[in-house]
C-alpha cells in the first residue's frame, strides 16, 4: 500500500470491479476510470460508459464499474483545492462529465493518456496561489499532525500554542488555507482513520476510532458517512478498495 498523498485535503483511493450504492457526501469528488468505461447515476440521471466526473458535495450518485480500475479523489470542500474547483462550477452545475480520458486531460491539464490520481493532484495543486504560510499556522498544522489523537484538543489548545486569541487563530487559519481549524483536525482524523482501515484490517473499527481521535465507533460512523458517503465497515469489508495515496 503506498503512502498517503502529501496534501492534507485530499484523500485519494484506487478501488476495483467497485459497485457503490447511492449515496451523496459532504466532500468534493473526483472518479476517473484508469481502464474501461463505467455507468453512473447522478441526480436521477443515467451515464453509460464514461471514463469520469467531477461532482459537487451533497449531490446524489451511484457508479458501477464491475470490470475496471476507478480513481476516487476526495476533496475536502473548504480547503483551497476545493474552492479552485468550485470555481470551475458554471452556474447551477452540480458535476461534470467526462466521456472519455482526452477530456479528462483537457480539463485537469494533464499528460494524455494519463490519468494517474498523483498527476492529477499535481495538477490541481499547480493551479493554487502559492502561499508563504505564516509561521504559527504551520505550527498548528504539525501539532495536529502529531497529535490529533487526542480526544480533548479544543479550540483553546490551539491558541495557547501560538499565544493568540481562539477567535484571531481562526480567522488567520481560515484566511490561509481555505478550511476551519475544527474542519482540518476532522478532515485528519478521517484520513489517518481511513489510512489504518485499509491497510491493518485485523485491527478493529472500535479500536481504530479510539486511535484516532473519536470518542467511540457511533461517532466515527457519523463523520465517515457524512464526508465520504459510507460508514467505515462497509470500507473495511470492501476488498476492491486496494490502494490509498
Amino acid at each position: 500500500m503506498r503512502k498517503q498523498n502529501s496534501n492534507p485535503f485530499i484523500l485519494a483511493l484506487k478501488a476495483r470491479n467497485l459497485t457503490v450504492e447511492i449515496h451523496h457526501h459532504s466532500a468534493y469528488q473526483i472518479v476517473l476510470s484508469n481502464d474501461t468505461p463505467f455507468n453512473t447515476t447522478i441526480s436521477g440521471t443515467l451515464y453509460e460508459r464514461i471514463h469520469g466526473f467531477l461532482i459537487k458535495p451533497h449531490v446524489p450518485h451511484f457508479c458501477v464499474a464491475e470490470k475496471g480500475t476507478l480513481n476516487v479523489l476526495n476533496i475536502e470542500p473548504y480547503s483551497n483545492v476545493g474552492l479552485e474547483l468550485a470555481g470551475r462550477f458554471k452556474e447551477n452545475q452540480d458535476y461534470i462529465i467526462f466521456d472519455s480520458p482526452s477530456e479528462t486531460n483537457s480539463f485537469f491539464q494533464t499528460p494524455e493518456d494519463s490519468l494517474d490520481a498523483g498527476k492529477i493532484v499535481d495538477a490541481m495543486l499547480t493551479k493554487l496561489t502559492p502561499i508563504d504560510y505564516d509561521e504559527r499556522v504551520t505550527k498548528i498544522v504539525e501539532y495536529i499532525k502529531a497529535n490529533y489523537s487526542e480526544q480533548n484538543i479544543t479550540p483553546q489548545t490551539f491558541a495557547d500554542i501560538v499565544f493568540l486569541s481562539p477567535s484571531r487563530l481562526a480567522s488567520l487559519f481560515k484566511k490561509q488555507t481555505g478550511s476551519s481549524l475544527s474542519k482540518y483536525l476532522l478532515w485528519t482524523r478521517l484520513r489517518q482513520a481511513i489510512y489504518i482501515t485499509l491497510s491493518d484490517k485485523d485491527r478493529s473499527l472500535t479500536d481504530i476510532a479510539y486511535d484516532t481521535g473519536f470518542y467511540d465507533l457511533p461517532q466515527f460512523n457519523k463523520y465517515m458517512y457524512e464526508m465520504f458517503g459510507m460508514p467505515p465497515k462497509a470500507l473495511k469489508h470492501n476488498s476492491d478498495l486496494i490502494e490509498i495515496y
